[in-house]
Protein backbone atom coordinates (compact mmCIF):
# COMPACT_ATOMS: atom_id res chain seq x y z
CA UNK A 1 0.00 0.00 0.00
CA UNK A 2 1.59 3.39 -0.82
CA UNK A 3 2.14 5.80 1.75
CA UNK A 4 -0.03 8.79 2.42
CA UNK A 5 2.18 12.30 2.10
CA UNK A 6 1.22 14.76 4.30
CA UNK A 7 -0.04 17.91 2.96
CA UNK A 8 -0.20 21.25 4.40
CA UNK A 9 -3.49 23.20 5.00
CA UNK A 10 -4.16 25.59 1.95
CA UNK A 11 -4.40 29.18 3.08
CA UNK A 12 -7.73 30.63 2.82
CA UNK A 13 -9.30 34.04 2.17
CA UNK A 14 -10.01 36.27 5.24
CA UNK A 15 -12.45 39.25 5.33
CA UNK A 16 -12.41 41.96 8.28
CA UNK A 17 -14.93 44.83 8.95
CA UNK A 18 -13.03 48.00 8.70
CA UNK A 19 -15.32 49.74 11.15
CA UNK A 20 -15.15 47.27 13.77
CA UNK A 21 -12.40 44.74 13.07
CA UNK A 22 -14.78 41.96 12.82
CA UNK A 23 -13.42 39.05 11.01
CA UNK A 24 -15.75 36.92 8.48
CA UNK A 25 -14.96 33.66 6.52
CA UNK A 26 -16.66 35.00 3.54
CA UNK A 27 -17.55 38.71 2.21
CA UNK A 28 -21.13 39.98 2.74
CA UNK A 29 -22.64 42.79 2.41
CA UNK A 30 -23.55 44.40 5.75
CA UNK A 31 -21.06 43.41 8.79
CA UNK A 32 -22.98 41.37 11.31
CA UNK A 33 -21.16 42.73 14.12
CA UNK A 34 -22.16 46.65 13.82
CA UNK A 35 -24.44 46.33 10.77
CA UNK A 36 -22.13 48.95 8.80
CA UNK A 37 -22.78 48.52 4.82
CA UNK A 38 -20.01 48.16 2.56
CA UNK A 39 -16.81 47.81 5.42
CA UNK A 40 -15.88 44.08 5.05
CA UNK A 41 -13.06 43.51 2.94
CA UNK A 42 -10.10 41.05 1.86
CA UNK A 43 -7.00 41.81 3.80
CA UNK A 44 -5.19 38.88 2.82
CA UNK A 45 -4.63 34.71 2.92
CA UNK A 46 -4.57 33.42 6.16
CA UNK A 47 -3.51 29.85 6.68
CA UNK A 48 -5.16 27.49 9.49
CA UNK A 49 -2.95 27.31 12.29
CA UNK A 50 -3.01 26.41 15.54
CA UNK A 51 -0.95 28.15 18.44
CA UNK A 52 0.82 26.29 20.74
CA UNK A 53 1.45 26.77 24.60
CA UNK A 54 4.81 28.72 25.87
CA UNK A 55 6.53 31.28 28.95
CA UNK A 56 4.55 33.05 31.06
CA UNK A 57 5.42 37.05 31.89
CA UNK A 58 4.62 36.08 35.62
CA UNK A 59 3.08 33.35 37.19
CA UNK A 60 -0.85 33.09 38.02
CA UNK A 61 -1.32 34.06 42.11
CA UNK A 62 -4.75 34.07 44.41
CA UNK A 63 -6.64 37.10 43.83
CA UNK A 64 -5.88 38.28 47.54
CA UNK A 65 -2.44 38.14 47.12
CA UNK A 66 -2.31 40.79 43.88
CA UNK A 67 -0.89 44.10 45.06
CA UNK A 68 -3.50 46.95 44.65
CA UNK A 69 -1.46 49.64 45.82
CA UNK A 70 0.54 49.88 42.17
CA UNK A 71 -2.99 50.89 40.65
CA UNK A 72 -4.12 53.41 42.88
CA UNK A 73 -5.03 56.54 41.01
CA UNK A 74 -3.14 59.50 41.01
CA UNK A 75 -5.09 63.35 40.72
CA UNK A 76 -4.53 65.18 37.61
CA UNK A 77 -4.97 68.39 39.89
CA UNK A 78 -8.68 69.27 37.63
CA UNK A 79 -11.33 67.83 40.50
CA UNK A 80 -13.58 67.87 38.20
CA UNK A 81 -11.97 65.22 35.50
CA UNK A 82 -11.07 63.57 38.89
CA UNK A 83 -14.57 62.94 39.37
CA UNK A 84 -15.28 61.16 36.71
CA UNK A 85 -12.27 59.51 36.02
CA UNK A 86 -13.18 57.79 40.08
CA UNK A 87 -10.63 59.82 41.38
CA UNK A 88 -7.59 60.02 39.22
CA UNK A 89 -5.67 58.44 36.75
CA UNK A 90 -4.58 55.23 37.31
CA UNK A 91 -0.93 53.57 36.47
CA UNK A 92 -1.09 52.14 32.75
CA UNK A 93 -4.38 53.04 32.29
CA UNK A 94 -5.21 54.73 28.77
CA UNK A 95 -7.95 57.15 28.26
CA UNK A 96 -10.04 58.10 25.02
CA UNK A 97 -11.55 61.99 25.22
CA UNK A 98 -13.43 62.58 22.42
CA UNK A 99 -15.40 65.57 21.64
CA UNK A 100 -16.67 68.01 18.55
CA UNK A 101 -14.12 70.56 17.04
CA UNK A 102 -13.82 73.50 19.19
CA UNK A 103 -14.94 72.25 21.89
CA UNK A 104 -11.93 72.62 24.36
CA UNK A 105 -10.28 68.98 24.18
CA UNK A 106 -6.48 70.81 23.60
CA UNK A 107 -7.07 73.70 25.93
CA UNK A 108 -8.02 71.53 28.85
CA UNK A 109 -6.06 68.53 28.51
CA UNK A 110 -2.75 70.76 28.19
CA UNK A 111 -4.22 72.52 31.92
CA UNK A 112 -3.92 68.63 32.98
CA UNK A 113 -0.78 68.20 31.45
CA UNK A 114 1.05 71.33 33.49
CA UNK A 115 -0.70 70.50 36.74
CA UNK A 116 -0.38 66.95 37.01
CA UNK A 117 3.48 67.30 35.78
CA UNK A 118 5.76 67.14 38.66
CA UNK A 119 9.82 66.13 39.51
CA UNK A 120 9.05 62.35 39.96
CA UNK A 121 6.23 62.13 37.03
CA UNK A 122 6.79 63.81 33.91
CA UNK A 123 4.29 64.71 31.44
CA UNK A 124 5.02 64.30 27.35
CA UNK A 125 2.45 66.37 25.69
CA UNK A 126 2.72 65.01 22.05
CA UNK A 127 0.53 67.02 19.19
CA UNK A 128 -0.03 65.98 15.88
CA UNK A 129 -2.32 68.64 14.56
CA UNK A 130 -0.12 71.54 15.76
CA UNK A 131 3.23 73.09 15.70
CA UNK A 132 5.23 73.13 19.27
CA UNK A 133 5.20 76.95 18.53
CA UNK A 134 1.12 77.06 18.76
CA UNK A 135 1.67 74.85 21.52
CA UNK A 136 3.08 77.56 23.67
CA UNK A 137 1.30 80.09 22.90
CA UNK A 138 -1.89 78.61 24.63
CA UNK A 139 0.16 77.49 27.10
CA UNK A 140 1.16 81.18 27.70
CA UNK A 141 -2.64 82.13 27.44
CA UNK A 142 -3.81 79.89 30.40
CA UNK A 143 -0.51 79.58 31.90
CA UNK A 144 -0.14 76.17 31.58
CA UNK A 145 4.05 76.27 32.03
CA UNK A 146 5.76 73.86 33.75
CA UNK A 147 9.53 72.66 34.05
CA UNK A 148 8.57 68.99 33.80
CA UNK A 149 6.02 69.35 31.16
CA UNK A 150 8.20 67.88 28.23
CA UNK A 151 6.22 68.95 24.17
CA UNK A 152 7.00 67.20 21.15
CA UNK A 153 5.25 67.58 17.59
CA UNK A 154 5.15 64.56 15.82
CA UNK A 155 3.18 62.44 13.28
CA UNK A 156 5.13 59.22 13.14
CA UNK A 157 4.17 56.22 15.49
CA UNK A 158 8.18 55.18 15.69
CA UNK A 159 8.87 59.14 16.69
CA UNK A 160 6.38 58.59 19.35
CA UNK A 161 8.11 55.97 20.76
CA UNK A 162 11.55 57.31 20.95
CA UNK A 163 10.13 60.42 22.86
CA UNK A 164 8.49 57.77 25.73
CA UNK A 165 11.98 55.77 25.79
CA UNK A 166 14.10 59.52 26.50
CA UNK A 167 11.39 61.24 28.27
CA UNK A 168 10.64 58.00 30.78
CA UNK A 169 6.86 60.09 31.74
CA UNK A 170 4.48 59.17 34.11
CA UNK A 171 1.60 60.50 31.75
CA UNK A 172 1.39 61.09 28.00
CA UNK A 173 -1.18 63.02 26.29
CA UNK A 174 -1.15 62.16 22.81
CA UNK A 175 -3.64 64.75 20.14
CA UNK A 176 -4.79 63.04 18.53
CA UNK A 177 -4.86 59.36 17.73
CA UNK A 178 -6.36 59.78 14.44
CA UNK A 179 -3.06 62.25 12.97
CA UNK A 180 -0.44 59.56 14.15
CA UNK A 181 0.41 56.85 11.46
CA UNK A 182 2.76 53.89 11.38
CA UNK A 183 5.63 53.25 8.90
CA UNK A 184 5.14 50.02 8.56
CA UNK A 185 1.30 49.79 7.42
CA UNK A 186 -0.15 51.55 3.88
CA UNK A 187 -2.93 54.20 4.31
CA UNK A 188 -2.97 57.48 5.49
CA UNK A 189 -3.11 58.78 8.80
CA UNK A 190 -6.48 57.99 10.66
CA UNK A 191 -7.69 55.16 8.46
CA UNK A 192 -8.48 52.04 10.69
CA UNK A 193 -5.53 49.92 9.94
CA UNK A 194 -3.51 52.75 11.34
CA UNK A 195 -5.87 54.35 14.16
CA UNK A 196 -5.97 50.64 16.11
CA UNK A 197 -2.24 49.86 14.85
CA UNK A 198 -1.08 53.09 17.37
CA UNK A 199 -3.44 52.54 19.77
CA UNK A 200 -2.24 48.80 20.27
CA UNK A 201 1.17 50.52 20.15
CA UNK A 202 0.34 52.81 23.02
CA UNK A 203 -1.39 50.99 25.32
CA UNK A 204 1.30 47.95 25.33
CA UNK A 205 3.67 51.21 26.39
CA UNK A 206 1.11 52.12 28.71
CA UNK A 207 0.81 48.60 30.28
CA UNK A 208 4.53 47.89 30.24
CA UNK A 209 5.85 50.80 32.05
CA UNK A 210 2.87 51.92 34.31
CA UNK A 211 2.48 55.11 32.35
CA UNK A 212 -0.94 56.91 32.03
CA UNK A 213 -1.95 58.16 28.40
CA UNK A 214 -4.58 60.37 27.48
CA UNK A 215 -5.90 59.98 23.93
CA UNK A 216 -8.06 62.88 21.89
CA UNK A 217 -10.32 61.61 19.74
CA UNK A 218 -12.32 63.07 16.82
CA UNK A 219 -15.78 62.07 16.04
CA UNK A 220 -18.08 61.66 13.06
CA UNK A 221 -20.44 64.54 12.25
CA UNK A 222 -23.15 62.33 14.01
CA UNK A 223 -21.40 62.52 17.26
CA UNK A 224 -19.65 59.18 17.07
CA UNK A 225 -15.58 58.68 17.55
CA UNK A 226 -14.25 57.94 14.30
CA UNK A 227 -12.31 55.05 13.73
CA UNK A 228 -12.21 51.21 14.09
CA UNK A 229 -15.90 50.60 17.04
CA UNK A 230 -12.60 48.09 18.29
CA UNK A 231 -10.75 51.68 19.64
CA UNK A 232 -13.04 52.04 22.10
CA UNK A 233 -13.00 48.38 23.16
CA UNK A 234 -9.33 48.74 23.67
CA UNK A 235 -8.69 51.29 25.75
CA UNK A 236 -9.50 51.51 29.47
CA UNK A 237 -11.93 54.38 29.96
CA UNK A 238 -14.10 56.69 27.22
CA UNK A 239 -14.96 60.32 28.02
CA UNK A 240 -17.26 62.38 25.97
CA UNK A 241 -16.40 66.16 25.49
CA UNK A 242 -20.02 67.82 25.00
CA UNK A 243 -20.80 71.47 24.52
CA UNK A 244 -21.92 73.97 22.65
CA UNK A 245 -19.71 76.37 21.14
CA UNK A 246 -21.79 79.34 21.68
CA UNK A 247 -22.35 78.88 25.55
CA UNK A 248 -19.66 78.61 28.11
CA UNK A 249 -21.19 75.43 29.57
CA UNK A 250 -18.47 72.41 28.89
CA UNK A 251 -19.75 68.73 29.92
CA UNK A 252 -17.49 65.31 30.23
CA UNK A 253 -19.12 62.98 30.42
CA UNK A 254 -18.34 58.95 31.26
CA UNK A 255 -19.46 56.33 28.83
CA UNK A 256 -16.86 53.49 29.55
CA UNK A 257 -14.51 53.58 32.79
CA UNK A 258 -12.66 50.39 33.89
CA UNK A 259 -12.00 52.23 37.28
CA UNK A 260 -15.16 54.11 38.19
CA UNK A 261 -18.95 54.68 37.56
CA UNK A 262 -20.25 55.40 34.06
CA UNK A 263 -22.93 58.21 35.52
CA UNK A 264 -20.49 60.50 36.61
CA UNK A 265 -20.22 64.30 34.74
CA UNK A 266 -17.87 66.45 35.21
CA UNK A 267 -18.57 70.70 34.43
CA UNK A 268 -16.08 72.94 32.60
CA UNK A 269 -16.66 76.61 31.71
CA UNK A 270 -14.63 77.62 28.43
CA UNK A 271 -13.74 81.60 28.83
CA UNK A 272 -10.39 83.54 27.28
CA UNK A 273 -8.33 82.43 30.05
CA UNK A 274 -8.60 79.26 29.13
CA UNK A 275 -10.76 76.41 31.29
CA UNK A 276 -11.83 75.90 34.70
CA UNK A 277 -13.72 73.29 36.65
CA UNK A 278 -17.45 74.50 38.20
CA UNK A 279 -18.01 72.76 41.36
CA UNK A 280 -21.65 74.59 41.31
CA UNK A 281 -22.30 75.15 37.39
CA UNK A 282 -26.37 75.84 38.56
CA UNK A 283 -25.72 79.24 38.26
CA UNK A 284 -25.30 79.00 34.32
CA UNK A 285 -28.57 77.69 33.95
CA UNK A 286 -30.61 80.78 36.10
CA UNK A 287 -31.76 84.05 35.02
CA UNK A 288 -31.71 86.32 37.48
CA UNK A 289 -34.86 88.66 37.90
CA UNK A 290 -36.41 91.55 39.59
CA UNK A 291 -39.59 90.20 39.35
CA UNK A 292 -40.90 87.15 37.85
CA UNK A 293 -42.38 86.95 34.72
CA UNK A 294 -44.77 84.49 32.64
CA UNK A 295 -43.54 81.74 30.82
CA UNK A 296 -40.84 79.99 32.72
CA UNK A 297 -40.77 77.79 35.28
CA UNK A 298 -37.27 75.71 37.04
CA UNK A 299 -36.85 72.37 37.31
CA UNK A 300 -33.81 69.87 38.94
CA UNK A 301 -32.16 67.60 36.46
CA UNK A 302 -29.88 64.67 37.16
CA UNK A 303 -26.54 65.11 34.98
CA UNK A 304 -25.13 61.54 35.96
CA UNK A 305 -25.19 61.08 40.00
CA UNK A 306 -25.26 65.64 39.93
CA UNK A 307 -28.37 67.35 40.52
CA UNK A 308 -28.48 70.86 38.95
CA UNK A 309 -31.03 73.35 38.70
CA UNK A 310 -32.65 74.35 34.99
CA UNK A 311 -34.90 76.98 33.66
CA UNK A 312 -37.78 76.42 31.15
CA UNK A 313 -39.05 78.83 29.05
CA UNK A 314 -42.01 78.93 26.57
CA UNK A 315 -43.44 82.04 24.82
CA UNK A 316 -46.94 81.89 22.71
CA UNK A 317 -47.87 84.31 20.64
CA UNK A 318 -50.46 84.39 17.55
CA UNK A 319 -49.52 82.49 14.50
CA UNK A 320 -49.46 84.22 11.09
CA UNK A 321 -49.35 81.11 9.18
CA UNK A 322 -51.79 78.12 8.31
CA UNK A 323 -49.82 75.80 10.75
CA UNK A 324 -48.81 77.33 13.99
CA UNK A 325 -44.70 76.80 14.45
CA UNK A 326 -43.37 74.45 17.41
CA UNK A 327 -39.80 75.81 17.73
CA UNK A 328 -37.62 74.20 20.71
CA UNK A 329 -33.81 74.71 21.68
CA UNK A 330 -32.50 72.36 24.06
CA UNK A 331 -35.14 70.46 24.62
CA UNK A 332 -36.20 67.29 22.45
CA UNK A 333 -38.71 68.27 19.52
CA UNK A 334 -41.05 64.92 19.89
CA UNK A 335 -41.61 65.22 23.59
CA UNK A 336 -42.74 68.95 23.70
CA UNK A 337 -45.39 67.78 21.24
CA UNK A 338 -46.49 65.34 23.96
CA UNK A 339 -46.73 67.81 26.33
CA UNK A 340 -48.85 70.54 24.26
CA UNK A 341 -50.98 67.82 23.27
CA UNK A 342 -51.55 66.25 26.86
CA UNK A 343 -51.86 70.43 28.68
CA UNK A 344 -54.41 71.19 26.08
CA UNK A 345 -56.43 67.73 26.66
CA UNK A 346 -56.17 66.97 30.19
CA UNK A 347 -55.32 70.59 31.42
CA UNK A 348 -57.43 72.91 29.96
CA UNK A 349 -55.34 74.95 28.38
CA UNK A 350 -56.27 76.15 24.91
CA UNK A 351 -53.69 76.31 22.34
CA UNK A 352 -55.52 77.20 19.58
CA UNK A 353 -53.50 78.80 16.50
CA UNK A 354 -50.59 79.94 18.61
CA UNK A 355 -46.99 79.80 17.39
CA UNK A 356 -45.04 78.44 20.67
CA UNK A 357 -41.35 78.47 21.42
CA UNK A 358 -39.93 76.49 24.01
CA UNK A 359 -36.05 76.68 25.29
CA UNK A 360 -33.55 76.24 27.93
CA UNK A 361 -31.31 78.77 29.72
CA UNK A 362 -27.25 78.36 29.84
CA UNK A 363 -26.88 75.84 26.60
CA UNK A 364 -28.47 73.39 28.98
CA UNK A 365 -29.82 70.38 27.25
CA UNK A 366 -32.78 68.38 28.93
CA UNK A 367 -33.46 64.88 27.68
CA UNK A 368 -34.75 63.26 31.05
CA UNK A 369 -38.54 62.81 31.49
CA UNK A 370 -38.11 64.63 35.05
CA UNK A 371 -38.30 68.08 32.98
CA UNK A 372 -41.78 67.27 31.79
CA UNK A 373 -43.97 69.03 34.53
CA UNK A 374 -41.95 72.33 34.06
CA UNK A 375 -42.20 72.58 30.37
CA UNK A 376 -45.74 71.78 31.27
CA UNK A 377 -46.38 74.55 33.78
CA UNK A 378 -44.23 76.91 31.61
CA UNK A 379 -46.62 76.90 28.71
CA UNK A 380 -49.59 77.40 31.05
CA UNK A 381 -48.14 80.31 32.42
CA UNK A 382 -47.68 81.64 29.17
CA UNK A 383 -50.49 80.95 27.79
CA UNK A 384 -52.33 82.85 30.48
CA UNK A 385 -49.88 85.71 31.08
CA UNK A 386 -49.55 84.66 34.36
CA UNK A 387 -45.97 84.46 36.22
CA UNK A 388 -45.24 81.00 38.47
CA UNK A 389 -43.71 81.89 41.46
CA UNK A 390 -39.55 82.98 41.53
CA UNK A 391 -38.69 80.29 44.47
CA UNK A 392 -40.95 76.81 43.13
CA UNK A 393 -39.03 74.19 41.31
CA UNK A 394 -41.16 71.41 39.65
CA UNK A 395 -39.65 67.85 39.40
CA UNK A 396 -42.12 64.99 37.39
CA UNK A 397 -42.83 63.14 34.20
CA UNK A 398 -45.69 63.41 32.52
CA UNK A 399 -48.09 60.85 30.96
CA UNK A 400 -50.37 61.01 28.41
CA UNK A 401 -53.28 60.62 30.52
CA UNK A 402 -52.09 63.57 32.12
CA UNK A 403 -50.89 61.81 35.44
CA UNK A 404 -47.42 63.13 37.07
CA UNK A 405 -45.22 59.86 37.41
CA UNK A 406 -42.26 59.52 39.78
CA UNK A 407 -38.69 60.00 38.21
CA UNK A 408 -35.07 58.95 40.46
CA UNK A 409 -33.50 60.90 42.82
CA UNK A 410 -36.67 62.87 43.92
CA UNK A 411 -34.56 63.60 47.52
CA UNK A 412 -31.40 64.42 45.99
CA UNK A 413 -33.10 67.08 43.48
CA UNK A 414 -35.13 68.91 46.51
CA UNK A 415 -32.12 68.82 48.47
CA UNK A 416 -29.71 70.66 45.69
CA UNK A 417 -33.09 72.99 45.52
CA UNK A 418 -33.05 73.57 49.16
CA UNK A 419 -29.30 74.42 49.54
CA UNK A 420 -30.13 77.12 46.39
CA UNK A 421 -32.77 78.47 48.34
CA UNK A 422 -36.04 77.28 46.80
CA UNK A 423 -39.17 77.10 49.12
CA UNK A 424 -41.62 75.11 47.50
CA UNK A 425 -41.73 72.55 45.34
CA UNK A 426 -44.41 70.55 42.72
CA UNK A 427 -43.17 66.78 42.60
CA UNK A 428 -45.13 63.32 42.07
CA UNK A 429 -47.06 61.48 44.95
CA UNK A 430 -44.69 59.72 47.55
CA UNK A 431 -41.23 62.08 47.24
CA UNK A 432 -39.31 60.67 50.34
CA UNK A 433 -37.49 62.52 52.76
CA UNK A 434 -38.25 66.17 52.46
CA UNK A 435 -35.52 68.84 53.26
CA UNK A 436 -36.35 70.66 56.93
CA UNK A 437 -38.28 74.40 56.17
CA UNK A 438 -38.94 73.54 52.61
CA UNK A 439 -43.00 73.26 51.39
CA UNK A 440 -43.47 70.37 49.10
CA UNK A 441 -47.25 69.57 47.25
CA UNK A 442 -47.76 66.45 45.74
CA UNK A 443 -50.08 66.36 42.64
CA UNK A 444 -51.06 63.07 40.99
CA UNK A 445 -51.86 64.92 37.35
CA UNK A 446 -51.53 67.71 35.38
CA UNK A 447 -54.87 69.24 36.62
CA UNK A 448 -53.86 69.49 40.24
CA UNK A 449 -50.55 70.65 39.30
CA UNK A 450 -51.94 73.74 37.21
CA UNK A 451 -54.74 74.26 40.65
CA UNK A 452 -51.98 74.15 43.23
CA UNK A 453 -50.26 77.10 41.77
CA UNK A 454 -50.87 80.40 43.12
CA UNK A 455 -50.83 83.24 40.90
CA UNK A 456 -51.33 87.55 40.85
CA UNK A 457 -53.64 89.39 38.58
CA UNK A 458 -51.50 91.10 36.38
CA UNK A 459 -54.48 94.34 36.75
CA UNK A 460 -58.02 94.44 37.66
CA UNK A 461 -60.18 94.65 34.82
CA UNK A 462 -62.28 96.99 33.69
CA UNK A 463 -66.37 96.00 34.94
CA UNK A 464 -67.71 95.76 31.43
CA UNK A 465 -64.98 93.23 30.77
CA UNK A 466 -65.75 91.58 33.82
CA UNK A 467 -69.07 91.19 33.29
CA UNK A 468 -68.76 89.82 29.66
CA UNK A 469 -70.00 86.18 28.90
CA UNK A 470 -67.40 83.82 29.25
CA UNK A 471 -67.61 82.25 25.56
CA UNK A 472 -66.52 85.38 24.75
CA UNK A 473 -63.73 86.33 27.11
CA UNK A 474 -60.70 86.65 25.12
CA UNK A 475 -57.22 84.61 25.55
CA UNK A 476 -55.31 85.33 28.94
CA UNK A 477 -58.28 87.04 30.20
CA UNK A 478 -60.47 85.67 33.57
CA UNK A 479 -62.86 83.06 31.51
CA UNK A 480 -59.52 81.54 30.70
CA UNK A 481 -59.68 78.35 31.32
CA UNK A 482 -56.39 78.25 32.18
CA UNK A 483 -55.63 81.86 33.60
CA UNK A 484 -58.43 80.40 35.90
CA UNK A 485 -56.25 77.39 37.13
CA UNK A 486 -53.37 79.37 37.75
CA UNK A 487 -55.10 82.49 39.64
CA UNK A 488 -57.35 79.86 41.91
CA UNK A 489 -55.71 81.13 45.09
CA UNK A 490 -54.53 84.58 45.32
CA UNK A 491 -52.81 86.17 48.13
CA UNK A 492 -53.82 88.79 50.15
CA UNK A 493 -50.81 90.90 48.84
CA UNK A 494 -50.23 90.26 45.39
CA UNK A 495 -46.49 91.40 45.54
CA UNK A 496 -45.98 88.77 47.83
CA UNK A 497 -45.93 85.60 45.66
CA UNK A 498 -45.05 82.75 47.80
CA UNK A 499 -45.03 84.21 51.47
CA UNK A 500 -47.20 81.95 53.54
CA UNK A 501 -48.81 80.02 51.18
CA UNK A 502 -50.10 76.44 52.01
CA UNK A 503 -51.82 74.28 49.20
CA UNK A 504 -55.18 74.99 48.07
CA UNK A 505 -57.66 71.80 48.10
CA UNK A 506 -59.37 71.00 44.94
CA UNK A 507 -61.84 71.01 46.65
CA UNK A 508 -62.08 74.70 47.77
CA UNK A 509 -61.05 75.65 44.42
CA UNK A 510 -64.52 74.55 43.53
Amino acid sequence: MAARTKTTAKPRPAYRCTECGNQLPKWVGRCPECNSWGTVEEYGAVPLRTTAAGPVSSPAKPIGQVDGQVATARTTGVPELDRVLGGGLVPGAVVLLAGEPGVGKSTLLLDVAAKAASERHRTLYVTGEESAGQVRLRADRINALSEHLYLAAESDLGAVLGHIEAVNPGLLILDSVQTIASAELDGAPGGPAQVREVANALIRASKDRGMATLLVGHVTKDGQIAGPRLLEHLVDVVLSFEGDRHARLRIIRGVKNRYGATDEVGCFELHDEGIAGLADPSGLFLTRRDKPVPGTCLTVTLEGRRPLVAEVQALMVDSQIPSPRRTTSGLESPRIAMILAVVERHGGVKLGKQDIYTATVGGVKLTEPSADLAIALAVASSSSDTPLPSNLVAIGEVGLAGEVRRVTGVQRRLAEAHRLGFTHALVPPDPGKVPPGMKVVEVSDIGEALRAIPGRRRAARPRQEQSAPPAAAPRGSAGDPARAALQAYVPAHPEELMDGWEPVGADELG
